[in-house]
């Protein structure tokens, strides 16, 4: 007979077996956590240095004040850093794309020996560009707008060809700005005033603009307080130092010139684009305009003006019955110079809207439905609209070719024609709208006035236009880059009080971090690296920022000593294998001005080989930890460049 099972021990057992599975699940869970938390993917070492290094801390002991700097971190003694050395004294404004001697050996029809021509490998500096002796942190904005440090551009011969337009003054210890441009001798601020009463300057809607052969940049510099950001560009030494001068005062420019390849913008960028007296021939004649008389160049600012955007050019030959006396030019070469340009602008399809004076100002269509005809126009070649935005070098097959056989090649052809391949040429072809459901639809979307358009959703993000960008994924990466600008502001508690203008953002995404800075005192140049998984950068100019197209692996289209704060987030684990990062750190301490400040935002592997570079850069540096804690292996490395210059030694609290 069989026993009868005792209720008693089936319980026991029964318990038991809840007990185990409970255990089981709480184990997994915490297992499942601790992986998701990305404790193990590097973060050993970062919890090593967590725990016995200061680097891992708020930076109480990093000063951000100018003519301070802050004290080194902690350095494994046991490999000593490489030490990079001053450049040579002549190198204190050095360019290395535009360099004037490497320039002279282009030709220079058509601009090409001002446009971009980088070093070679074998002829890349690895030093550190000097600042000038008595260099100084520039004034504040706006201050800043109207003085600047003779010290810092020592060159006066713009105050003596410029006198009496009022470009620029020399007053003992500073230049002063008056306001004046070749155009507007009685100041900007008045010019714009006669722009305003043509174009809606002051309701938000005109919010990005082009300045072609800028100058001094003092367009740009006056409709900031109109709430106008302008990007603005002139060759390296057309007139000396001018781009300089620009970026002393803050104002936003970048060393560039329309020659023979694209502007390094995307389609449809600017609400206004401007040309005042900018010496660019838009409707030249003659066998040495060759390139021209197809009107390209004004087909190239179609591509980058936004539907309904306006542009402006003041000076000759517009209203040249009056003016050719004044201009010292025959009347017959100045009428078909306007005539040209005035067929060309109807190719385009643009509205003239204003001429009176010097100053003439047309309006790019909303949409192609009221240029149907050009359809049929035997000089309207158009463009793929898919290459609207293709305005960087060819890589692959070429780059490979170029890195492998061009000192194979050099021997039996001339240095320009391994380079020029190099860059996208300007095409003489018409960029198409993007099309439209009704006659009233702006074409690529409607923008809000700015700063409502600043946080909605860009129209090439509502439209899908960008690959792997939904609305949710622009409004979380808003709420992310807000975050981590908090976090940046308690490290560094100088960023919201003016003491850096010029700001760079290396790798800037959809703009997140440039709009969670946005202020009056400062702006940002957002940067697209064109090895990018995504083409971001249309979004951006949505957005009511600036930026440019640029691959890293080369020099940046500026001076030495632009910025006053450089933000490098993912671009060295980007750039990993693509370059040498110790190019791209040195190129980086050229453009920072002396008690600059640099945030590197990337995985701790990466941020420490970064550490161990700037170790013989003069830079002093902290590490620390992402602002949900020490098992996030994303770092945050802040660094501080110290201040010297030719011939002194740099000042540190040692």
């Amino acid at each position: 007979m069989a026993l009868k099972p005792n209720s008693t021990d089936t319980r026991t057992r029964s318990s038991i077996q809840i007990f185990i599975v409970v255990g089981l699940c709480c184990f997994f869970y915490i297992l499942g956590a601790w992986q998701r938390s990305g404790f193990g993917k590097g973060d050993s070492i970062a919890l090593e240095m967590t725990k016995h290094s200061a680097d891992c801390s708020i930076v109480p002991t990093l000063n951000f004040e100018t003519h301070h700097a802050g004290e080194v971190g902690n350095v494994d003694e046991s490999e000593k850093p490489k030490s990079f050395e001053p450049c040579h004294p002549r190198y204190v404004d050095y360019t290395p794309c535009q360099d004037q001697s490497r320039a002279m050996t282009f030709p220079r029809d058509n601009m090409i020996y001002r446009e971009r021509h980088c070093p070679r490998e074998e002829e890349k500096l690895h030093c550190l560009v000097p600042a000038p002796n008595g260099y100084v942190t520039p004034f504040p904005w706006p201050k800043s707008r109207d003085y600047v440090p003779y010290a810092n551009a020592p060159y006066k011969a713009l105050t003596i060809e410029k006198a009496i337009q009022n470009w620029i003054q020399y007053e003992g210890n500073v230049f002063r700005f008056p306001g004046g441009g070749t155009q507007f001798p009685q100041g900007a601020d008045k010019y714009i005033d006669q722009l305003a009463k043509v174009i809606p300057i002051t309701n938000g809607m005109v919010r990005t603009a082009l300045d072609t052969g800028c100058g001094v940049a003092s367009w740009g510099a006056y409709l900031w307080s109109r709430n106008v950001i302008a990007m603005s560009f002139a060759p390296r030494d057309s007139h000396e130092a001018q781009v300089q001068f620009a970026l002393e005062r803050g104002v936003p420019a970048v060393i560039g010139v329309l020659g023979t390849i694209k502007m390094p913008y995307p389609s449809r960028a600017f609400d206004m684009a401007h040309c005042s007296r900018c010496l660019i021939p838009w409707g030249a004649n003659g066998k040495s305009y060759i390139l021209y008389l197809n009107g390209m160049y004004m087909k190239e600012v179609d591509r980058v003006l936004r539907p309904g955007g306006y542009w402006v050019l003041s000076g000759p030959p517009i209203n040249w019955r009056n003016n050719y006396r004044a201009w010292q030019r025959p009347k017959k070469e100045l009428e078909e110079e306007q005539k040209k340009i005035e067929e060309v602008a109807k190719l385009l399809c643009w509205e003239k809207k204003h001429e009176k004076g010097e100053i003439a100002v047309w309006q790019k269509r909303v949409n192609d439905e009221a240029c149907s005809g050009r359809q049929h126009n035997s000089q309207a070649n158009f463009c793929k609209a898919e290459e609207a935005n293709d305005v960087w070098k060819t890589v692959g097959v070429v780059k490979i070719a170029v890195k492998y056989i061009a000192s194979a090649l050099s021997m039996f052809m001339p240095a320009f024609i391994l380079a020029s391949h190099l860059y996208k040429k300007m095409d003489a072809c018409l960029t198409p709208y993007p099309d439209v459901s009704n006659p009233e639809e702006v074409a690529g979307g409607k923008l809000k006035p700015f700063p409502e358009r600043l946080y909605a959703v860009p129209p090439r993000v509502a439209s899908g236009s960008v690959p792997g960008v939904s609305v949710e994924t622009y409004q979380g990466d808003n709420e992310k880059w807000k975050k981590h600008v908090g976090a940046y502001k308690k490290i560094n508690r100088l960023i919201d009080s003016g003491r850096y203008r010029n700001i760079l953002d290396m790798n800037a995404g959809l703009g997140g971090f440039a709009a969670a800075l946005d202020s009056p005192k400062l702006w940002v140049m957002n940067v697209m690296p064109t090895i990018a998984e995504k083409d971001t950068l249309g979004v951006i100019f949505e957005r009511g920022l600036i930026g440019i197209y640029h691959d890293w692996c080369e020099a940046f289209s500026t001076y030495p000593r632009t910025y006053d704060l450089i933000h490098a987030h993912g671009l060295f684990s980007l750039y990993k294998d693509k370059c040498n990062l110790e190019d791209i750190l040195l190129e980086m301490d050229r453009i920072l001005r002396p008690e600059g400040a640099v945030i590197f935002r990337d995985e701790v592997d990466v941020l420490i080989k970064v550490k161990k570079i700037t170790a013989g850069m003069r830079w002093d540096t902290k590490m620390v930890d992402h602002e949900d804690g020490p098992l996030v292996p994303e770092k945050i490395l802040v660094a501080v460049k110290r201040y010297w210059v030719v011939g002194a030694n740099s000042t540190s609290v040692q």
